[in-house]
């Protein structure tokens, strides 16, 4: 088993772009989300995004005027946003998501955490720690969102468990689940194409089992006003707003 680091280090990153279906497509779906969540114009706000990954969600924000804090743990991803974001005002950070108030100012408009990140944190009590720093770190009005899946309600069974996440001439990526107790282990089966023939490479990872209503009630227990709806790619969407 592999650290979630490592894993996106030395297996998922060198494909991680393609794996979402390029930068064009990823910027694009981003712009959606953005758009579905409400979130629009930011002239003069600060946002912060974790898990950042190539700096898609990033870009978008940077589009409609945020100033961006994007941070990643994985160092070949940030390498990768830095290139894709240009002369945007987008400022990398390599570091923990839980700790990402050191890199920020007192207070920001809006914190994303989005693509299932929230359940690459180790415990629910690392969540609860994440959500007191957006508490902390919000300016009055604004707002967090999140979206990750439902790993926490009836696990898949049998060969519903082997999810086909891409592949083409060069690439086939599949993903299959081993469910526990409170985590599920993620294997991910990368197979590359090259000039003798085709290679397998195989690495696993834990993700939490994160209960959707206890996210929510955890931050409503912070004094945001928090909702659950469904999201893209069988996500569930989380937002909570600091009320003024």
């Amino acid at each position: 088993m592999a650290s979630v680091e490592n894993h996106y280090d030395r297996h998922l990153g060198p494909v991680y772009s393609w794996m979402l279906g390029g930068a064009t497509v990823a910027l694009e779906n981003a712009r959606d989300e953005l758009r579905e969540s409400g979130i629009g114009a930011g002239l003069q706000s600060v946002a912060v995004d974790l898990g950042a990954g190539t700096g898609a969600h990033s870009i978008a924000l940077a589009e409609l005027g945020f100033s961006v804090i994007a941070l990643d743990t994985c160092a070949k991803l940030l390498d990768e946003l830095k290139l894709q974001a240009g002369s945007r005002p987008i400022v990398p950070v390599l570091g923990d998501l839980v700790s990402f108030p050191t890199h920020c100012p007192a207070r920001v408009d809006l914190i994303l955490c989005m693509g299932d990140t929230l359940t690459h944190l180790p415990s629910l009590a690392s969540i609860g720690e994440l959500f007191q720093n957006v508490r902390a770190t919000l300016a009055p009005g604004g707002s967090f969102l999140a979206t990750f899946r439902d790993y926490a309600g009836a696990p898949l069974l049998g060969l519903m468990r082997f999810i086909p996440v891409r592949s083409d001439e060069k690439y086939i990526l599949t993903c299959f689940l081993e469910y526990q107790e409170q985590r599920v282990m993620v294997h991910d089966l990368l197979h590359v194409r090259g000039e003798s023939g085709w290679t397998t490479t195989v690495s696993c990872y834990p993700k939490l089992r994160l209960d959707p209503v206890w996210a929510r009630e955890a931050l409503v227990g912070l004094g945001l006003a928090a909702s659950l709806e469904r999201g893209p790619r069988g996500m569930l969407r989380l937002t909570a707003t600091l009320l003024r």
